[in-house]
């Protein structure tokens, strides 16, 4: 298998001098802790179809909630499953600025789902990284395929900056990837058999992702630049 390059973040190395006894000690900053509540819900694009007009009516998240929850506007069948979904479908739509909010409620299912996985990646560090160091990295590399084992792979890597990775229980990280790879087969990313499927971002999104610093196009299989050049 081919091996795909993989960013990491250095630890910085913190010095302290013990006044009293003279000695040097020497300890590593490791890398904030990871985000690991992703799993379940998949990617939330119906949802989001149906809180962000919600929201961008008055622009209170508390009282979206209130109101998603109250109503039951997802039709869950039990108050957990609502509170969880509800909680959890807005902590992403939260990541984006109201011009992404405002394209998702008359965007193509195509645009929704390709917005839905950015503010995935936004709000999920660990998805971010993901997506840019072994989906899109994968796909410039020719190697379009992505397996349960590429992302093993990963999480034994990122363990040695993120400890938080090796206290998780099996059945917690066979939850993370099963939901990732779903969320991925449900943004039009990853078909059933592991195969990549490029991205073709809308002008519209495109603009909106390449608005931010550094470009969302980071987290989607495309030859498309990340580095948007001045005219």
């Amino acid at each position: 298998m081919l091996q795909t390059s993989m960013s990491v973040r250095p630890r910085t190395l913190i010095c302290c001098y013990n006044m009293e006894g003279g000695s040097m000690n020497a300890t590593y900053d490791e890398s904030p802790r990871y985000s690991l509540s992703f799993t379940t819900g998949g990617l939330f694009a119906r949802e989001a179809d149906l809180i962000a007009p919600l929201y961008l009516q008055d622009r209170d998240w508390r009282a979206v909630r209130r109101t998603v929850t109250e109503e039951n506007l997802l039709q869950t069948r039990t108050t957990s499953s609502r509170t969880l979904i509800t909680r959890e479908a807005i902590q992403r739509l939260s990541v984006l600025n109201n011009s992404e909010l405002e394209l998702i409620v008359e965007a193509s299912l195509t645009e929704r789902c390709h917005l839905m996985w950015v503010a995935a990646c936004r709000r999920y560090e660990l998805i971010g990284d993901f997506a840019e160091e072994v989906l899109r990295e994968r796909f410039l590399l020719m190697t379009p395929t992505l397996s349960f084992d590429d992302f093993d792979q990963f999480i034994t890597g990122k363990s040695l900056w993120h400890p938080e990775l090796d206290d998780l229980k099996n059945s917690t990280r066979a939850k993370l990837r099963q939901n990732l790879f779903r969320m991925l087969r449900e943004a039009g990313l990853l078909t059933e058999h592991g195969d990549i499927v490029p991205a073709v971002i809308s002008e519209r999104v495109l603009n909106l992702f390449q608005s931010h610093t550094p470009s969302d196009v980071r987290f989607l299989p495309t030859n498309l630049p990340t580095e948007v050049n001045p005219q």
